[in-house]
Parts: C-alpha cells; structure tokens; sequence
C-alpha cells in the first residue's frame, strides 16, 4: 500500500500566482487573485515571516497582523527552502518546471552536488539552470518597468540572474534603504512592478529562532516600515505581502544524526536537501532500490518523518502537477521531511554547519508551508 502523504498546496492557489497576477492587475485582467487594477505594484517578500510566526506575535505587528485573516494566506509550495520558494513566485511556475527542487540537490551532469543559492559556478548557468521565462521578463515585454529591490551582495549573484532576471536590480544594504527605494519608484509614471526582498528575518531566526526577542524586535521594525509605505501609497498603488516560507525552531535535543543507523545510509551516494527535508540518491537509481531504503526510514523514523520515493512524491504533487523529464534526476531517489520538531544530520560531515542553526524550514508542516498573502493600498 502506497504511504499516505500530504499535499504540498492545500490552498487553493499558491506563490506561483502572486506575481503573474499582479502583471494582470496592472492591465486591468481578471486574474486568479482577483486583483483590482492598478497602475503599480509592489511585491514585498519577507524571508522566513510564517503565517503562524505572524500570528503568534501579532501584538508585536499592530498594523500587519490584524490584515492575517484566513483569506490572507497562501501556501508557499515544496520544498519550504528560499531557492525553490522564490523561483516559483518569480517564475509563477512550480519547481517539477522550474526546476530548482530544493536547497542542495543532483547536477548529474557533472556528478556533483549543488547549493542553489550560492553555489552557482561556469558549471551551472543560471539561464539554463532554471527553466522558466520569469514573470519579470515576460512584464518587461508588455510595456512594464520591473524593479528586484534587495541587498547589494545579492545583485549578481548566479541565483538572482535565475530567478530575477529581466527585473532592473535596486540594491539597498539596509531594510530602511530598502523601502525607501520603494518610495521612489512608486512615484515614477507609468506601469511597473516592483518586488522588495526582506531577508533578515530569517537569518535572526536561523541563527537565533523566530522565537528569540530578535526576531520579534526585527518584525517591530519591518511593521513600521509597512506603515509608512501604506500611508505613502497613491490611488493607483497597490501592494502585496508575502513570505518565501515560515520557520520552525528546533532544539539541539531535536538533531537527529542519521548516519549513526547504517541501515538508514546504506547505497547512499549523496545528501541533498536541508536538514527537515533530506533528499537521499543513491547508488543504484531503480525503483526497486529506492523502495527498500524508503520502507527502512519508516520502519527506523515512523511518525516522526513523512518519508516518499521520488515516484510517490511526483504522484502526490510535491513539486506540482508536473515534472519535466530533465528535472527528474535533480530530485532524490527517496525525500524523508520532518514532521515533528527536529532535523536530520550527518554525522560524517565535517562541516556540520547547519547544527548552530536554530530556526528551520524545508518541510510540509503548515509553520513551514503556509505564508500570509496581505493586500495593501487599493487593492485592499
């Protein structure tokens, strides 16, 4: 019997419209938001900041929260990592088409493993890499001007040529810096589109957990900023809220080291994926092989994880209703995502960075998955 596993879009509709709905908007065309027209359109993407996160600290976000009704939500897709998250606003497609599944993942071409946010070299271009016309460019060749508001350490980066391409990039080192340019172009004539990346939100939480006064003095201060924007929007102004994923803190007691059952690693070649999302590929690729290492893991994990073959994962939809054939060997042989409060590790890596992290995200619970979608200025 197959395993039971949970949909990866329990919304009706998910990031992938946010962005080629606001293109509509700005022409005045019915879209899947519903979105009056307006005549410019500010896409503010705050990394990390979870429906459920938001929710708990409202009383901290006295302006934002109180907009976080059940209409104001969206499910951010699979996996919850940034690279994958973004791609699908920015491309309005789904990662099986895009093509960025997940944090660190198989570049069979050259029999390597990838980090997909800043492990981008000669041997991955960003223009092929990532499948998908962005929604920036197709904007731009509707008579749209499309600004990526961000830090200036992200402007050339091999993931912002992916994902933001065809957008003019705006840096701003600081968030104020960042809104600021918002206000600017907002009073520029004519159509545009403007996406505004928040990113600190999320390293707090890493290095800190979206739990930690930091974090909830960081939320303080971006609710102000949204405030002021709102007040500065003119009669044609719109703006959307959004988040890339929300965030779970795990404790140390919570690292599980999974190498320490040899059963769990055995044919393993690589891991990929991220700690609540692992993405195993093993030696031998047949179905056969990845179904005797998925019925172990459940045996070893049992509630404790949602464990899938790459074939179960694509027939439930994890990486939407369709996976192109040259994605298919960037997806792991067998995915195990976390249910409960913990995240994998293994031990034989010397790096072992990622067990300082406290605040994290990959997986298919609702903190993790389920973002707010908040509407501002006229299309409130």
């Amino acid at each position: 019997m197959p395993p039971m596993l949970p949909a990866a879009f329990t919304t009706r509709l998910s990031l992938a419209a946010v962005l080629p709905s606001s293109v509509d908007a700005l022409f005045g065309v019915e879209n899947p938001l519903g979105l009056r027209q307006v005549e410019r359109m500010v896409v503010v993407v705050v990394d990390g900041l979870g429906a459920a996160s938001l929710r708990a600290r409202g009383g901290h976000a006295r302006f934002l929260a109180p907009l976080l009704t059940k209409p104001a939500t969206i499910d951010s897709g699979f996996p919850t990592t940034t690279a994958a998250a973004l791609a699908t606003l920015c491309t309005g497609t789904t990662p099986g088409t895009h093509g960025l599944v997940g944090y660190r993942v198989l570049d069979s071409a050259s029999d390597r493993m990838v980090n997909q946010l800043n492990g981008w070299d000669d041997r991955l271009d960003p223009a092929t890499w990532q499948r998908s016309e962005t929604v920036f460019e197709r904007a731009g060749r509707m008579g749209v001007r499309t600004y990526a508001i961000g830090q200036p350490r992200y402007s050339d980066s091999g993931f912002t040529h992916a994902v933001l391409r065809g957008a003019e990039y705006v840096p701003g080192k600081k968030v104020a810096d960042r809104f600021g340019a918002a206000h600017d172009i907002l009073r520029r004539p004519g159509p545009s589109l403007t996406y505004l990346y928040v990113s600190e939100l999320d390293t707090i939480a890493h290095a800190s957990g979206w739990e930690s006064p930091a974090w909830t003095a960081e939320l303080e201060a971006l609710d102000g900023h949204l405030v002021a924007l709102t007040a500065a929007l003119g009669r044609s102004d719109g703006v959307l809220v959004t988040a890339d994923h929300g965030v779970i803190d795990v404790p140390q007691t919570g690292h599980v080291l999974f190498d320490t059952v040899p059963e769990l690693v055995d044919r393993v070649e690589y891991v990929g994926g991220e700690p609540r999302c692992l993405q195993l590929y093993l030696a031998d690729s047949s179905a056969e092989a990845a179904d005797r290492l998925a019925a172990v893991w459940r045996e070893v994990e049992g509630e404790r994880a949602w464990v899938a073959t790459r074939a179960e994962a694509i027939e439930a939809g994890w990486f939407g209703s369709d996976v192109s054939q040259d994605v298919l060997p960037r997806i792991g042989d067998v995915l195990v995502a976390a249910r409960r409060r913990i995240a994998y590790y293994d031990s034989r890596d010397p790096l072992l960075a990622g067990r300082n992290m406290i605040g994290q995200h990959g997986s298919l619970t609702q903190e993790e998955t389920r973002v707010p979608l908040i509407r501002l200025g006229s299309i409130a």
